[in-house]
C-alpha cells in the first residue's frame, strides 16, 4: 500500500514514516500545503495521512482538491484534540477516518490495516455484491433480508436502511449528516435526533443473543462506523 504522510511536525512525521517503512508500506511525505498539493496532483496514493493545520494552507482544502479531482485515495485525518469541527468537516469532505493526537503507532497501524482490507474488498467486488457478510451478520440486498447468527433479523424499514448504509461503508466513519442525507434525504436537527433513536434500536437488535457482537461503533459528536469482523469473530477497532 502506498501512503502519503502530510504532517508539518518533523518528529511525528519521521516517527510515522519509519514505522510504516518497517511494515513494508511504500511511504512519501510532505511537510506543508503546497508540497502536498504537488504530490496529490502528480501521484496516486492508496491512503493519505492528513494533518489539518499546515503551513501555507489547510488540510481541508487538500480534501476539497481531492474531491474536485474525483480521486478515490483513502484519507485518514490526524488532528488535535480540540478540533472536533475539523474532523466532522473532513469526514463530510470525504475522509474515511480520523485519529486524535497524540496517538500510538499501534493504533495508526490498526487503522491502516482496516483501510487496506477495505481496499482489498473493493478490488474483489465484495462490497458491491448483492450479499454482504460480516461475521455473524448477513444482508441480502436483493431480497431485503437480514440474518444474524443464521437467524432472520426483523428490522423496520428505517433500521434496514441504516444498516445498509453502514454495510456499504464498512470500516468507514460516517457523520450524522452523511447518514441522515442517505436515509431521509435531508439533515435537519430533528433528523439527527431521530437517527440516534433508530440507531439505538438497531444496535439493540444487533447485540441481542448469546453470540452477539458490537458491530456498530459510536464516534461521539461525529457519527457511526460499522466494524469489520475478523476471522476470530473479534471486531477490528
Amino acid at each position: 500500500m502506498k501512503i502519503l504522510i502530510v504532517e508539518d511536525e518533523q518528529d511525528l512525521r519521521e516517527t510515522i514514516r519509519t514505522s510504516l517503512l518497517k511494515e513494508k508500506f511504500v511511504v512519501e511525505t510532505a511537510a506543508d500545503y503546497f508540497s502536498a498539493l504537488d504530490k496529490i496532483n502528480d501521484y496516486d496514493y492508496d491512503c493519505i495521512l492528513l494533518d489539518i493545520m499546515l503551513p501555507g494552507g489547510s488540510g481541508l482544502d487538500l480534501l476539497r482538491e481531492l474531491k474536485h479531482l474525483r480521486r478515490t485515495d483513502s484519507v485518514l485525518i490526524i488532528s488535535a484534540k480540540d478540533s472536533l469541527d475539523d474532523k466532522v468537516d473532513g469526514l463530510e469532505l470525504g475522509a474515511d477516518d480520523y485519529l486524535t493526537k497524540p496517538f500510538s503507532v499501534d493504533e495508526l497501524l490498526a487503522r491502516l490495516r482496516v483501510t487496506q482490507r477495505r481496499l482489498n474488498l473493493q478490488a474483489s467486488g465484495e462490497v458491491s455484491s448483492s450479499v454482504f457478510v460480516n461475521g455473524p451478520l448477513k444482508i441480502d440486498f436483493a431480497a431485503g433480508c437480514v440474518w444474524l447468527n443464521d437467524e432472520e433479523l426483523h428490522l423496520t424499514p428505517i433500521e434496514y436502511k441504516l444498516l445498509c448504509v453502514l454495510a456499504h461503508n464498512v470500516g468507514k466513519v460516517l457523520t450524522h449528516t452523511a447518514i441522515t442525507q442517505k436515509v431521509w434525504g435531508s439533515s435537519q436537527e430533528n433528523d439527527i435526533a431521530s437517527l440516534r433513536v433508530y440507531m439505538a434500536s438497531l444496535r439493540k437488535k444487533l447485540e441481542s443473543g448469546a453470540h452477539s457482537l458490537h458491530l456498530v461503533q459510536t464516534h461521539v459528536g461525529v457519527g457511526y462506523r460499522m466494524l469489520r469482523v475478523e476471522a476470530d469473530d473479534s471486531p477490528e477497532e
